[in-house]
């Protein structure tokens, strides 16, 4: 006698939703716990560089933005295609293209930006962060969590090189985006602009200022060496 058995119906899978929680952690997780200056110690030439002015330092880092996040994508879309051998070649080709678009921008619209950030706008290419995310994230990870990445870790760069032109800009000048901030009264008094503010040493001292708050309020930092 047979005896009749049920199907076994297929393992339900489960979907992630675009904002799901695994989602949300990779775009926030840069923005502190693993911020990419502060906690990965990157792009650290660039804060040095840009950071004299809050407006250089806004452009640089939207910048870094589109062309970290749209590099993660492309990149996590034709990854299954890319030869291992040629891997960082093919990185090398789309981030380029894309910090071209971002430059010809730049001096067609900004061109008095465009100059302050000099060269800095071509070395993005090869900027350690956007290079490092492409090589741990993207190569193995879908599109959208990549694009994700991307965006964290662009905008976790931008707050840290915002902060840092902002304490530099006005102690080091007096101004904030150009206007200005300390009035002529102070002046009159006696007040002086920090000259050291605007040599690139300061924007170390007020990176060594933020990391130190920041491992004082976030305790998963304590241990990172």
């Amino acid at each position: 006698m047979s005896v009749e058995t049920a199907p076994i119906a297929p393992p339900e899978v489960k979907k992630e939703g675009l904002f799901s929680k695994k989602n949300r952690k990779v775009l926030r997780d840069p923005l502190d716990d693993n911020n990419p200056i502060t906690v990965q110690v990157l792009g650290i030439c660039s804060a040095l560089a840009v950071t004299v002015q809050v407006k250089p330092a806004l452009i640089m880092s939207l910048g870094v933005i589109f062309v970290c996040a749209f590099s993660n994508l492309i990149i996590a879309v034709i990854r299954d295609s890319i030869p291992n051998r040629v891997r960082i070649i093919v990185q090398l080709i789309v981030v380029a293209t894309l910090v071209t678009l971002v430059d010809q921008v730049l001096k067609a619209f900004m061109f008095d930006v465009s100059k302050k950030l000099s060269v800095f706008v071509g070395l993005i290419i090869t900027n350690c962060i956007i290079m490092g995310r492409l090589e741990a994230f993207a190569m193995a990870q879908r599109p959208w969590p990549s694009f994700l990445d991307g965006i964290g870790n662009g905008v976790g760069y931008g707050i840290i090189l915002v902060v840092v032109a902002i304490f530099r800009e006005l102690l080091g000048a007096g101004t904030l985006m150009g206007y200005k901030i300390v009035p002529q009264w102070a002046y009159d008094m006696g007040y002086v602009n920090n000259g050291l503010m605007v040599l690139p040493p300061a924007a170390l001292f007020v990176i060594g200022i933020y990391i130190w708050w920041q491992r004082g309020y976030n305790r998963k930092l304590i241990n990172v060496s």
